[in-house]
């Protein structure tokens, strides 16, 4: 790959002007919204769950659902019935419109287990049980029906209480934070800890029920003086619902330095309740998940396996998790001796990587540790209680994202407390300091000459962690007794696959969202379509066992993948700068969700959701000077100087929101929607610019390939949403739509000066060719063939096939058309999606031939391609697993894009 645009700091005072007044209008009569559509089919939807089991223990599930231009308007209401036509409770709301106001896309909030569900045009069911909120006193009281939790709206802890009837199951659930100030390697050193927690700064209730109540909660993480950390919690509540679901972000904003060894190093990270203890302690039940839905199921205060036996009824009952016959009924011998049985108040398992988990208990504090047997892989689950109710807990992805743990502390006592450790206390330190010296790269001519041989954008103080973000979630269960064995292990499989409802692919393919055309369902009714559906599933089968066998795992790397294989050493490139964790390069996040959303497959779903959760967190800053820029592929997933737009790009986010309506995920592309300011703090170009450059908010040089995606997608999806600032964000679309049009080159301009305050490119005097093989490969063809539906434009049509038709063109026919040829481009495979989308939109069977031509015969893969992997073991791999050491991420990504595309388009004009 050539190198890329690369970004570079400049002095602050350069976003002194941001604040200025903006110009929020519309551009020219031309660019207009398309005309209100005529209404369209509104046929009933039948939703189902991605994998079986239904909802399960789960407290619910919330879908987002499309529909064609015009369908319905924004007043609609929706009804849901099972399979039998029983009416279901459901609670619905517009996420997305379409231009004419009409909606796009709706959610929809269910708590009922139905199997499949019907959803049409109606009133809806109300839940016999409806979840209320009552904001009047010092906390946000939320009832489901079966429990209560009071939310605090300021100091360190988030739920003051759970309550089932009148029964309290936890209390003071707050957050917790270890600092390390010091790390030393080897063994120098003392280590120093100091304990951290929650400060509330801000709660509101989005949403208040029938159905469902959502809370935001946000704040920072303080000791004394100090407040650092900052956190954002949503909490879950379902009508009916037994338990809740916590979805838990920090932002990192320590200080990690490289070469230094004090810093804000984090040593624990986790979330804390208190469950008072009722019961006596022989009915004080433990329960921590191991392996699959296996348990350790023990009492604090065990009657099996004495030398003396109470009765086979008293024991098996204690295994079940009942509650015990009074001990006057047992045989004497063993309760006259009750006191002598040790109490085993504290329980700890750790899992500390992907491979194997330990679990260990105590009787309290200051007494020796007991192992208590260990496994493989954790569920991240567990439970404490009793007869008279209890705790069920569970972190998901835990064994994933580790290093995790699991505490129960002091069951023995009137209180019990359990901490689930995001990042586990007894693992090394949480160490973000960048991985080199710098090697003399001090000098743009050196930092080139080092990009030239590791592919590494290296430059001085860029390689920082501060501003990127994490998120996990968690399940709670108030059990009014120590559930069933069969019950826990429904719990345990909510907490490992999170149920999910889902709208079938012909409803997406039907309503032509994300792209009118560019997807079908699979088809194998030609050996050539055959073929390419085989080819499909191979890349994603191998890049899924890729992630068992590479372990691809832990809390900051879990959901990426890795960008260039070493055929050499048999093993991804890991360690060697730009070809490592990919970052969402040529944009393997679209590739994913396009393959789920024509096939509908669970497993691609899940794959496609870790990613999500990670590039959009991970690879992009929150806070800080490169606030909505992301970071190009490298060795850590923030080292590369290369701070960039197209990595944030709202694109990659849009699939799973407009699927879950998951708010974390809307907030992360609400935050895009000035991510132009950016261009004021970074210049793209910095490092091989031949002409002198000072942003200006009037003049800013900006791409519009990848900067202007990623922007419109931003403004695009704001626009859609009718989010805070949608008024601006659509001005933005229609403005930069028909100013990049107006360009004496179109799309071949390559470039434009862009005015902050009016939106606008500048129209350039002189036609220039600034064509990049990277500027339609991040989404840009989703989007335009998006905005080409959406916005009647058509200069901006035009000027976008014209763009289509020119690069996969001969050097003499974008000579003759542009006074100049191209250059030298690559990525002609990836680039036949722009031909058969322009064939469609044009009419031109020329077109549709090339697009196949160059699918089949350019570069990326090919139908001689092995299409098969080899068996690897030792020596010459470190684990036994398989290779297929022709494939490269960016080569899979554009091959996997093409060929959806180009089947849906074209599938009929194959060779």
């Amino acid at each position: 790959m050539s190198p890329i645009p690369r970004r570079s700091l400049l002095k602050a005072a350069a976003v002194a002007g941001a604040a200025a007044q903006f110009s929020w209008a519309l551009g020219s009569t031309n660019a207009q919204a398309a005309p209100r559509a005529e209404a369209a089919d509104a046929a009933p939807v039948t939703l189902d769950w991605l994998e079986d089991g239904g909802l399960g223990a789960a407290p619910g599930s919330t879908v987002g659902v499309p529909w064609p231009k015009g369908a319905y308007q924004e007043d609609q209401t929706f009804a849901l019935t099972d399979a039998d036509g029983k009416a279901v409770p459901v609670q619905s709301w517009p996420i997305a419109y379409w231009p004419d106001g009409s909606l796009k896309w709706t959610a929809h909030a269910v708590s009922s287990d139905a199997g499949k569900l019907t959803l049409t045009a109606g009133d809806p069911a109300a839940p016999d049980k409806k979840v209320t909120v009552d904001k009047s006193g010092g906390t946000i009281d939320i009832s489901t029906g079966v429990i209560t939790a009071k939310i605090g709206k300021s100091g360190s802890t988030l739920v003051k209480s759970v309550t089932r009837g009148s029964t309290e199951i936890a209390k003071n659930g707050r957050l917790v934070l270890i600092r390390q100030p010091e790390i030393e390697d080897e063994d120098q050193g003392a280590e120093k800890y100091e304990r951290f927690e929650s400060a509330i700064s801000e709660v509101e209730v989005e949403q208040d029920g029938p159905v469902r109540a959502v809370v935001r909660i946000d704040g920072k993480h303080r000791r004394g003086d100090r407040s650092w950390l900052p956190f954002s919690i949503r909490l879950y509540f379902y009508a009916g619902a037994d338990s809740f679901r916590m979805v838990h972000t920090i932002t990192f904003d320590g200080t990690q330095d490289p070469g230094k060894a004090s810093g804000d190093f984090i040593r624990g990270l986790g979330v804390r309740f208190a469950v008072p203890m009722r019961d006596a302690a022989y009915d004080r039940h433990i329960r921590i998940g191991g392996d699959g839905t296996g348990l350790l199921r023990e009492a604090v205060k065990g009657i099996t396996g004495l030398r003396r036996d109470p009765g086979a009824a008293v024991q098996a009952a204690q295994f079940a998790g009942e509650k015990l016959p009074d001990p006057s009924t047992w045989d004497q011998r063993v309760t006259t001796r009750l006191q002598y049985i040790p109490e085993w108040g504290d329980y700890t398992l750790a899992q500390l990587s992907a491979d194997g988990f330990t679990l260990r208990k105590r009787t309290k504090k200051g007494y020796g540790w007991i192992g208590a047997g260990g496994g493989r892989r954790a569920s991240g689950f567990g439970y404490v209680g009793g007869p008279s109710g209890g705790f069920s807990f569970g972190l998901r992805d835990f064994w994933e994202k580790f290093p995790a743990q699991l505490d129960i502390r002091d069951a023995h006592t009137d209180e019990a407390e359990v901490t689930l450790w995001l990042w586990s206390p007894e693992a090394q330190p949480m160490d973000l300091r960048f991985y080199h010296d710098g090697m003399g790269q001090d000098t743009y001519a050196e930092q080139l000459e080092g990009l030239n041989i590791t592919y590494e954008d290296y430059e001085p103080g860029f390689g920082t962690p501060y501003g990127i973000a994490r998120t996990s979630e968690l399940l709670f269960w108030a059990n009014e007794s120590t559930p069933t064995p069969e019950k826990l292990a429904e719990q345990v499989e909510a907490v490992r696959v999170l149920p999910q409802l889902a709208a079938p692919p012909q409803q997406l393919i039907k309503a032509k969202v994300f792209g009118p055309g560019l997807y079908s369902e699979p088809d194998r009714s030609t050996p050539a379509k055959a073929r390419i559906e085989d080819h499909l599933d191979f890349l994603f089968t191998y890049y899924k066992d890729q992630v068992e066998m590479r372990r691809w795992y832990g809390f900051w790397d879990y959901g990426d993948i890795m960008h260039s294989y070493d055929p050499v050493r048999h093993q991804w490139r890991y360690d060697v700068g730009g070809y490592a964790w990919d970052n969402s390069e040529l944009s393997p996040d679209l590739w994913l969700w396009f393959a789920y959303i024509r096939s509908g497959r669970a497993d691609i779903f899940r794959f496609a959701e870790a990613m999500t959760r990670h590039t959009g967190e991970v690879d992009v800053y929150h806070l800080g000077q490169w606030a909505g820029l992301g970071t190009r592929h490298g060795v850590q997933h923030y080292a590369d100087s290369a701070k960039q737009q197209r990595i944030a790009n709202t694109t990659y986010r849009r699939y799973y929101y407009f699927l879950t309506a998951d708010e974390r995920v809307g907030d992360l592309m609400h935050a895009n929607v000035d991510s132009d300011e950016t261009f004021l703090v970074l210049d793209p170009i910095r490092k091989i610019r031949t002409e002198p450059y000072t942003p200006d908010r009037h003049a800013l040089s900006i791409g519009f390939g990848t900067d202007w995606s990623g922007l419109v997608s931003a403004w695009l999806t704001e626009w859609e949403r009718k989010g805070p600032k949608w008024e601006k964000a659509k001005a933005r679309v229609l403005s930069t739509m028909e100013t990049i049009a107006a360009q004496p080159n179109g799309f071949v301009q390559g470039s434009g000066l862009y005015d902050l305050d009016t939106g606008k490119f500048a129209i350039a005097t002189t036609p220039v060719v600034g064509v990049s093989h990277l500027s339609a490969v991040f989404g840009l063809n989703e989007l335009c063939a998006e905005l080409i539906d959406l916005v009647d434009m058509p200069k901006f049509k035009d000027a976008y096939l014209d763009y289509c038709r020119y690069f996969n063109a001969t050097k003499a026919e974008q000579a003759a058309r542009y006074g100049s040829n191209f250059g030298t481009l690559l990525l002609f495979q990836g680039h036949s999606r722009l031909d058969a989308y322009a064939a469609v939109q044009t009419g031109d069977a020329k077109l549709a031939t090339r697009a196949w031509s160059k699918f089949y015969n350019s570069d990326g893969y090919s139908e001689s391609s092995p299409w098969k992997t080899e068996k690897l073991s030792g020596p010459v791999t470190l684990v036994p697993g398989s290779e297929a050491n022709w494939v490269y991420t960016n080569d899979t990504a554009l091959y996997g894009l093409a060929a959806i595309e180009n089947l849906a388009l074209l599938g009929d004009k194959m060779p």
